[in-house]
């Protein structure tokens, strides 16, 4: 056991820093007057305190992390931190189970937006800031985060780093230093955050509601302060800086990154996945539209375009905010936004899914075997930009892809054995494991889960776990290879 101290140690860390960033909250439920100071002081004083007790009880163990160390503090955050996350919607809705708390702070932490609370209307400003701010601080990752400060402590970043970034060719740093990309990332990543609430208030929503939905944007959650999601607004330019801002954070953000220290739009021309992005965006955008306007789903052409291009995008980035109950559509747009949700988002950003890149991956290895079987003696390497892709990875992809499978079709048999439908279970295994939030059937367009039972509730929790950290790190964690070493 005391081999894993100098892992508590830096969890230890992780929970006191996570009682700290709710201050935040609590300044404004102070500042607002209403009504949830108490909650948040008494969730600040038990996760501060369990971070404390835990790093001082663990301090002489500490050292640098190895690379199975990074991956059990990754694996431990971010099944631990839901549990205070839950804290302060616990005390101030005592009606909430643990269950059910536990569920939407896991599913704010990894920016899935699935919910087990009505009446979110009625709720504290501060409540719903709380709600969507899990969105941002888990948008780019507890530990990416932490991976700027822990060093200065004397515990390394470069194994968290590797294993908390999506994208399977994420070892390689844009700066010689973690802490720099660390800081150039979350620099980024909060001065967009900011442009996106300016947009939103600038196109009608009220301050507190843009700032709610800013970190609910960028973090490509879904959470909002209203039951009826984006469409209680009703708002055409709320919905177009939505769409705008859900497209940027759908992109790479080491991209964002190195556009902005270079001051150049030139790292976006040299992206592989940004084509692929746009295209399978655009191409949606028409075929549904045709589609739809082909069935008279809407009264006009403008409404199926409107309603369209917003879920497209909402649903393919795994943002998961909705203007509309897309259920009323043809099955057909309802399942095909909802697999969009399964591999649009580009690698390095805030959304689900197995990423374009490994899309991309899997779309040329298959080629590449086809070719093979025609002329068996074609050497065709598989590029990627211009670069060979090391069969490494692209064992890597191919295993990744497997697994993401078996995940669906078992977890979704688990469900259907508890007596959920087929349609319920397979489209909330889809969207939990992707981080969408909204799927179809009874965890529709509003992406409310209240009606399910604790089980299947605790099975999605750790299905949205599972889909955040890519599905590796957390088997990783789960085989007794790794708990012999």
């Amino acid at each position: 056991m005391r081999g894993y101290y100098p892992v508590l140690n830096a969890l230890g860390l992780v929970l006191g820093l996570f009682g700290l960033v709710m201050v935040f909250p609590l300044a404004v439920s102070f500042y607002l007057d209403d009504g949830a100071t108490r909650a948040y002081d008494e969730a600040i004083l038990i996760t501060f305190g369990a971070g404390l007790a835990l790093w001082a009880t663990t301090r002489h163990a500490r050292r640098d992390l190895r690379v199975p160390d990074g991956f059990l503090l990754v694996a431990l955050t971010w099944l631990v931190t839901p549990v205070f996350g839950g804290l302060p919607l616990i005390f101030f809705l005592p009606e909430l189970s643990f269950t059910d708390a536990y569920f939407e702070a896991a599913s704010g932490l990894t920016t899935t937006g699935a919910t087990v609370i009505v009446g979110l209307d009625a709720l504290p400003i501060s409540i719903n800031l709380w709600r969507t701010f899990m969105h941002w601080i888990g948008g780019m990752g507890v530990i990416v985060l932490m991976v700027a400060i822990l060093p200065l402590l004397g515990i390394g970043g470069r194994q968290l780093f590797k294993a908390e970034t999506p994208g399977p060719m994420k070892e390689n740093s844009l700066t010689p230093r973690i802490e720099e990309t660390a800081k150039g990332l979350w620099t980024v990543y909060v001065l967009l955050t900011i442009a996106c609430g300016v947009c939103l208030w600038l196109a009608g929503m009220e301050g507190w509601e843009a700032l709610i939905h800013a970190f609910s944007i960028m973090g490509l959650g879904g959470f909002s302060s209203k039951d009826a999601s984006l469409a209680y607004f009703d708002s055409v330019p709320i919905e177009m800086v939505t769409i705008g801002f859900a497209l940027i954070a759908g992109v790479n953000w080491a991209t964002h990154y190195l556009a902005f220290l270079r001051h150049s739009v030139q790292a976006y021309g040299k992206d592989p996945e940004i084509r692929w992005f746009f295209v399978v965006m655009l191409g949606s955008a028409v075929l549904l539209t045709v589609y739809l306007g082909e069935a008279h789903a809407h009264a006009d052409l403008p409404t199926t375009l409107r309603y369209v291009v917003f879920h497209v995008v909402s649903i393919a980035t795994s943002l998961g905010l909705a203007t509309y109950d897309y259920t009323l559509w043809p099955m057909f747009a309802q399942m095909w936004i909802l697999f969009l949700g399964s591999f649009a988002p580009c690698s390095g950003s805030t959304g689900g899914g197995i990423k374009m890149i490994r899309a991309i991956i899997l779309y040329r290895q298959v080629y590449r075997e086809i070719v093979r079987s025609l002329h068996p003696g074609a050497v065709r390497p598989v590029r990627i930009g211009g670069s060979v892709v090391p069969e490494h990875i692209l064992h890597a992809v191919l295993g990744f892809g497997f697994m993401y499978m078996v995940s669906i079709v078992s977890l979704t048999l688990l469900l259907s054995a508890t007596g959920l439908d087929i349609i319920t279970a397979f489209s909330a295994v889809v969207a939990c494991i992707n981080n969408t939030g909204p799927g179809l059937g009874s965890v529709g367009p509003a992406g409310n889960y209240q009606a399910l039972t604790d089980f299947q509730t605790w099975v999605l929790s750790f299905t949205m776990i599972l889909g955040r950290l890519e599905i590796f790190t957390l088997l990783v964690v789960m085989t007794p290879t790794f708990w012999r070493r």
